[in-house]
């Protein structure tokens, strides 16, 4: 049976940061911990959040490392139990907002936070309990400020998933403007993964219409605004429209992802020094030809109608097409590039294997298969 469900408020528009006191009031949130990370509040986005809440009492946690942690979540809650919270504002990136939506369920419910775990059958365990949170990305990338799911390393070093409808936040606050700042790098590597987003959920198998529909017009904006929005950052009309790919693909990934996902949380877990942006780049092209010969995917034409709205000739001009746009953004030129060692592989296949985006793809993919990505990925 098709799950298809949408119920975050988004306000969308330049300036949009200016309703954050609205739409605290609006789901009644009156003592708000702000949950962010040193490179945000050291652009001066922290400055204009709190801006926006004249007159309210705010706490706020900026540690939020570039992987959320467990550790991290733990400390978050300390302050929010300090300050008597009722909510949370998360302002960043997609590492900000999941901390904050690990915070909504460790401020509310007992026990450890493996116990909410996806692959743990956590999800059941979340409740309506949750503390209210909105989010406002500053990056256009993961979408997690309209998604139900969050990725946080666990403390025995695992990267996992923790999803419930409970915990999309109750607004999305999408400004382009906070994205003015953002580095060429940083860029291109969120504006990869808002790409991964829209053509891995486009290629799961799942009957969703509306969520296909979303995700080809978000990589089709996407596709076509991620080398002006990296080239130049003042672009505001890129910038605007990498933030609906980027939200678009987390609206749409409720069908599920796959492969590139399922080794990019491995590999994330595993060393989470690397980006996740980068490694879904990577890791596109190898899962795209993987993918290819799969029956839903030949059924549906699904190559060719992500080249359509890609603007290629053909769905085969797809993975190629991938790895001439990461050299043009300076991004890696492989796995190996970004310090990654094939010793690795067998513990990065066995995260994979366990991962929650694992069986969500059109072709499920054996322990032999997933080295053959990882190899041709290097």
């Amino acid at each position: 049976m098709a799950l298809i469900y949408y119920l975050t408020q988004i306000q969308f528009d330049c300036g949009a940061i200016k309703l954050l006191k609205q739409e605290c009031q609006r789901v009644a949130i009156s003592r708000p911990l702000i949950v962010t990370d040193p490179g945000v509040k050291a652009a001066g986005i922290l400055q204009k959040a709190l801006d926006a809440l004249p007159g309210m009492t705010v706490a706020v946690f900026d540690q939020t490392p570039s992987n959320p942690t467990e550790a991290a979540v733990r400390a978050a809650v300390a302050v929010y139990r300090a300050n008597n919270c009722d909510g949370l504002i998360a302002v960043g990136g997609g590492s900000a907002i999941d901390c904050a939506k690990g915070v909504a369920i460790a401020a509310t419910h007992e026990g450890p936070l493996t116990h909410y775990a996806t692959i743990e059958g956590g999800s059941p365990r979340i409740t309506d309990k949750v503390a209210p949170l909105i989010a406002v990305p500053t990056t256009s990338g993961t979408g997690s400020e309209v998604a139900r799911g969050a990725i946080i390393i666990v403390d025995d070093h695992r990267k996992l998933g923790f999803h419930s409808w409970y915990l999309v936040p109750k607004t999305a606050i999408c400004d382009p403007e906070l994205t003015l700042g953002l580095p060429p790098k940083l860029t291109a590597a969120t504006g990869m993964d808002a790409l991964a987003h829209c053509m891995e959920t486009f290629m799961a198998p799942v009957f969703n219409p509306p969520a296909d529909g979303i995700a080809l017009d978000g990589l089709a904006r996407g596709w076509a605004n991620i080398e002006r929005a990296t080239l130049d950052g003042s672009n505001l009309d890129a910038r605007l429209n990498m933030m609906s790919s980027s939200m678009q693909g987390a609206m749409a990934f409720q069908k599920g992802l796959g492969c590139v996902h399922s080794l990019s949380h491995s590999l994330g877990g595993v060393d989470p020094r690397l980006h996740h942006g980068t490694l879904n780049a990577m890791f596109l092209p190898t899962v795209i030809r993987f993918n290819a010969s799969a029956e839903s995917m030949q059924k549906e034409k699904r190559l060719e109608r992500m080249a359509h709205a890609m603007g290629l000739p053909s769905g085969s001009d797809i993975a190629v097409a991938i790895e001439d746009l990461n050299a043009r953004l300076g991004l890696p030129s492989g796995l190996a590039a970004m310090g990654v060692d094939p010793s690795l592989f067998d513990k990065i296949i066995a995260g994979a294997l366990a991962d929650h985006c694992h069986k969500t793809g059109p072709r499920l993919a054996s322990a032999q298969d997933y080295r053959g990505m990882l190899t041709e990925a290097m």
